[in-house]
């Protein structure tokens, strides 16, 4: 087999030496354009378990690069001069020139023929070759001549950064945060040789403009960043190396091979290096390349298929969690306002796989600042609490924890009347110690239901049965209840998600902000009139009044998902010309004129919230703009707190979907416009809770499905954390003597494994 290597990076570089220890009899040919000693960048990032990976693939690299490397085992997160240690965390940092004069070695040892000051730019030069590997770098040349076969794009980020290096020492990775009359910096650094530290500039494009850097400007880039890290700096200078300003491009493709090309490194995929080098992902995909290779000598499409299926959801998991890394650092303006704890855990926690009790196995010394510094800060008497189950207050209600019952529709109501399945649902999660319940969406008329199914508050035998309900949980617990009032526009008129959620036979006349159906089959609602308005406007407000005496603590608005209130406020759904469409404002007036309405006849002693969808998952939706103007709106209008979703505005969205994945939108919301947020989207547990509460990306964490199958997750999850509630009814007291114990001990055995799964330090003894 004949194969030819285009790139002598660290990955074009270690594919060859795998490959030919495992075939000694193919020839293997690097071409690189650059000289042998040339090196761009300064050092490289390696975690314990990557190096583990190279001390089982190749001991001689293995043991070379060991050789050679600066080892920490803490991170350290400073601002403005106070700082704070996390240990537990096992990097090292290479020198990159170093790393590829080893692996150049090493490919020397193995037999492995290397081309420097080669610049490759014709293929048909070698139209001998079984197998051309394409790791030419970002810029990648050969992926560029065939982007259109590999389904190439490039998405260039916001933010600009600049690689330099110093002789300044440093005794673990720091990020250095400077907050400027400019806006923030932060200076991503670490030491990867005796006497030299790489250090990563990043700010946003606007602060990048506003201190007026210039993209080749080397003197001026250097003498205003030695002026501002002048302290961090200590006298010691800043080095160039073609250190010019960048965005990063984000590069992604829809196919790894083309013919006999198969792509390797940044030429692949690139990961933000906020969360670990490209070097790292490069050299862990030569790993399966090799192995593909190796495993099918006589068939190289089937060899490629195998490299693709081995790597490609890592990959892609590695470039989602460096998205929502690179996201925190372009939103550093809105972060840099925590209190110093709170933000140096969300640095910490920023990309989500690392969450509150990961940090604490590792360092329960800083988990405990974070944690005091919160519950100081919200006056918490115990400071030993955990983040859920401190309390929160809104206007006169006070919740006894942070954990929220999501709207979920139950469709199990008759003529809009809530029965015996709905007592049973909502008072077994009051009983199981939920802070708050939101009651599923409730119509405010006949026609406003989504199904035949769906609860209603338009009548008083409507509201008396809720009263049942509200009635038990203020007399038997701490449990506050709130009802979500709304209307489903185009979305009305549906059978019952298991029926199929098709379109009633005998739909009524659907309403929505414009003529638009919701998706195909389904009756084209309504363009609204003002008279209409006004009809919807004297509903929502009987509704309230109705609510309130059916003794609910809170209402909250919907205006999310794509309903009838939601339709006005996306540019997806409102294609109105006349006062209510066009520019945000004018999509925001009828929905603020029901909200105004609503708070006008509710008692001032209770709080309000609004549920609105942050973004529709659609092109051309609403904007990052567009929602903080909703939220300020609302805001201003009297809600006390956003509760922030997102999506099913149109049929044809597509969310991505994950861990958490709503937390920015709430982050976004609740820091920009300094309002509270309940956060929701695929939360599983209470540390995932407790995580996002201390990070500061809501106020409350709303729980679905997790509370469908277990009424008592809070019960549960207090045992867990050893916390002990006023709440737990005198009946079931009894038994805590078994529910304890039991969590106690599967949490020693979730941390024990935690542990052992830890990679083995490769610090050198």
């Amino acid at each position: 087999m004949k194969i030819t290597v285009i790139g002598g990076g660290p990955g074009g570089l270690y594919f060859s030496i795998l490959t030919k220890k495992a075939m000694p009899h193919c020839q293997i040919d690097v071409y690189e354009r650059n000289k042998a000693d040339d090196s761009f960048g300064f050092g490289v990032v390696f975690s314990d378990e990557t190096l583990g990976e190279f001390l089982t693939r190749d001991t001689q690299s293995y043991e070379l690069i060991r050789s050679k490397f600066a080892y920490w085992d803490d991170i350290i997160v400073a601002r403005d001069g106070e700082n704070v240690n996390v240990a537990g965390n096992g990097f090292c940092g290479c020198s990159r020139k170093t790393l590829l004069q080893l692996l150049q070695q090493r490919c020397r040892e193995e037999g492995v023929n290397l081309h420097f000051e080669q610049n490759v730019d014709d293929l048909t030069q070698f139209k001998d070759s079984d197998v051309i590997v394409a790791c030419d770098g970002i810029g990648s040349a050969i992926r560029t001549e065939f982007a259109t076969d590999f389904g190439t794009k490039v998405e260039l980020q916001k933010n600009r950064f600049v690689w330099l290096g110093s002789t300044k020492p440093l005794d673990a990775f720091t990020y250095f945060f400077r907050t400027t009359p400019y806006g923030t910096i932060v200076a991503h650094t670490y030491q990867y040789e005796a006497g030299m530290s790489t250090w990563i500039f990043e700010c946003s494009d606007e602060t990048w403009k506003n201190i007026g850097f210039e993209v080749e400007n080397e003197a001026t880039t250097v003498e205003k960043l030695t002026e501002i890290f002048k302290e961090e700096l200590d006298g010691h200078p800043l080095i160039t190396n073609k250190s010019h300003w960048r965005q990063f491009p984000h590069v992604t493709n829809e196919k790894w091979h083309h013919n006999n090309i198969v792509l390797l490194g940044d030429a692949k995929a690139t990961a933000h290096y906020s969360i670990g080098s490209g070097t790292k992902l490069a050299m862990e995909c030569a790993i399966a390349l090799s192995d593909a290779i190796v495993d099918n000598q006589n068939d190289v499409q089937t060899a490629f298929l195998q490299y693709e299926k081995a790597r490609r959801n890592r990959v892609e998991m590695i470039q989602y969690a460096a998205k929502v890394s690179l996201d925190w650092f372009e939103h550093m303006d809105r972060h840099i306002q925590h209190p110093f704890y709170q933000f140096a855990f969300g640095v910490m926690t920023r990309a989500k796989k690392v969450t509150y009790e990961n940090l604490a196995i590792r360092d329960a010394s800083f988990t405990d600042k974070v944690l005091t510094e919160f519950n100081t800060i919200n006056k918490t008497e115990n400071k030993a609490t955990p983040a859920a189950f401190t309390p929160f207050t809104l206007r006169e209600m006070t919740l006894q924890n942070r954990i929220v019952m999501s709207p979920m529709g139950q469709y199990s109501a008759e003529n809009g009347l809530v029965n015996d399945w709905h007592f049973s649902h909502y008072t077994t999660r009051a009983l199981g110690g939920v802070g708050l319940i939101l009651a599923e969406m409730t119509a405010v008329s006949e026609t406003g239901r989504i199904t035949l199914g769906c609860a209603g508050i338009y009548t008083k035998k409507q509201a008396v049965n809720w009263n049942r309900i509200t009635d038990f949980i203020h007399q038997n617990t701490q449990t506050k209840i709130g009802i979500q009032l709304g209307h489903s526009g185009r979305k009305g008129g549906a059978k019952k998600p298991w029926e199929g959620a098709h379109p009633l036979e005998q739909q009524w006349e659907l309403l929505s902000a414009s003529a638009i159906p919701f998706k195909e089959g389904m009756a084209v609602p309504k363009e609204m009139n003002l008279t209409d308005m006004n009809q919807i406007v004297s509903e929502f407000v009987q509704a309230t009044k109705n609510a309130d005496e059916a003794g609910f603590d809170m209402i909250e608005l919907q205006a999310h998902h794509g309903f009838l209130l939601a339709s006005f406020l996306s540019p997806l759904t409102n294609i109105r010309t006349d006062e209510f469409g066009g520019n945000i404002e004018n999509r925001l007036k009828f929905p603020i004129r029901v909200f105004t309405e609503m708070r006008n006849v509710f008692p001032q002693s209770k709080p309000m919230s609004v549920r609105i969808s942050a973004s529709d998952w659609a092109e051309n939706g609403i904007s990052d703009d567009d929602v903080i103007a909703i939220a300020e709106a609302f805001k201003n209008a009297g809600a006390d707190i956003i509760s922030v979703s997102t999506g099913n505005t149109v049929a044809n969205q597509k969310p991505q979907t994950g861990r958490m994945w709503q937390t920015p939108f709430s982050d976004m919301i609740r820091n920009s416009v300094h309002v509270p947020t309940i956060t929701a989207g695929y939360i599983q547990d209470i540390d995932q809770i407790n995580t996002i509460i201390l990070n500061g990306r809501a106020d409350l964490v709303s729980l679905g499905r997790p509370l469908l199958i277990d009424p008592n997750f809070v019960r549960n999850a207090q045992a867990y954390e050893g916390f002990q509630p006023t709440d737990i009814p005198k009946q079931y007291m009894a038994g805590t003597s078994h529910l304890y114990p039991l969590k106690t001990s599967e949490r020693k055995m979730m941390e024990g494994m935690k542990k052992a799964l830890k990679p083995e330090s490769h610090k050198k003894s």
